[in-house]
């Protein structure tokens, strides 16, 4: 299938951050540390330019560790300053406002030589759909300011939010782009849940992340499901239907039942820590 989910309040709400970049000192990018590039939004790139700009890679407890480390490195080369974070914990509030301040050091330099003083560095905080920046801030600030859920679009317009006398935020609704020139990049984002389900084919996205897994992270789904990963992909995923116990009448394997709870033990990481984006592979 063609991989694509652009619902119209995107293309509103992009309009909407360009008018209001003029507002903000700081972008600060959400991304899911499984697909740390894949979830990198390109018009968002393009919106940032000139502003200070501080990555955070969300949901880090789910992505491999070594390969996340090495996209530590790639984003501090490119001068974005990365934060770890898992969205769950308040970690990130002892974390972010130090990087904020040396993300907008210059800004903050100027303002005191203006005799502007103690004024909050504004932020937008973008991201493409369920990466979780809503939980995110709302984990920073101790209270339910922005609106969360655990799918895509939950998020439909603006919120400033004042976190401390020194930052305010803005929260955006998740962003996805008009078309992915390459493909893989539109299965890495429905892999993670940023794409609407009901759009998409379960059974092609089980059948991909087995054939990711069983050549990246073999042993997972022998671990999980007790199948033999020698078979080919219909072979494993047909076994995990007798598993779990995913039958219809007369024995036949339910692939679309199965895929789905296949899908589910990914995003919640239920299979183990997992990255589909490889650091090495960057810019090839």
């Amino acid at each position: 299938m063609d991989y694509q989910w652009y619902p119209g309040h995107m293309t509103k709400s992009i309009r909407q951050m360009q008018e209001d970049i003029r507002l903000i000192d700081l972008i600060i990018e959400i991304v899911d540390a499984r697909i740390p590039m894949s979830s990198r939004n390109p018009d968002i790139e393009k919106l940032g330019q000139g502003k200070a700009r501080i990555i955070i890679l969300n949901k880090y407890d789910l992505a491999d560790e070594r390969e996340t480390k090495k996209w530590e490195k790639v984003f501090t080369d490119e001068g974005l300053h990365p934060i770890l974070s898992d969205a769950r914990t308040n970690t990130i509030r002892k974390a972010l406002l130090p990087v904020v301040r040396e993300a907008c050091k210059e800004k903050i330099e100027r303002n005191k030589r203006r005799g502007i003083m103690n004024r909050p560095m504004r932020a937008m905080v973008c991201g493409i759909p369920n990466v979780g920046k809503s939980t995110l801030i709302n984990s920073f600030v101790k209270r339910s300011a922005a609106k969360t859920g655990n799918k895509p679009g939950v998020t439909k317009g603006k919120q400033w939010i004042r976190v401390s006398g020194e930052l305010e935020l803005m929260d955006t609704p998740g962003l996805l782009w008009p078309k992915f020139e390459d493909q893989e990049i539109g299965k890495k984002i429905a892999l993670i849940g940023s794409m609407n389900d009901q759009n998409l084919v379960p059974e092609e996205l089980a059948e991909d992340l087995i054939a990711r897994l069983t050549e990246h992270f073999p042993g997972r789904f022998s671990d999980r499901y007790c199948v033999d990963e020698t078979k080919d992909v219909q072979a494993i995923l047909e076994n995990i239907a007798v598993r779990r116990g995913c039958l219809k009448k007369g024995g036949e394997a339910d692939f679309e039942k199965t895929s789905r709870i296949l899908l589910d033990d990914f995003r919640s990481g239920n299979l183990g820590r997992i990255t589909l984006d490889f650091a090495d592979e960057a810019g090839k």
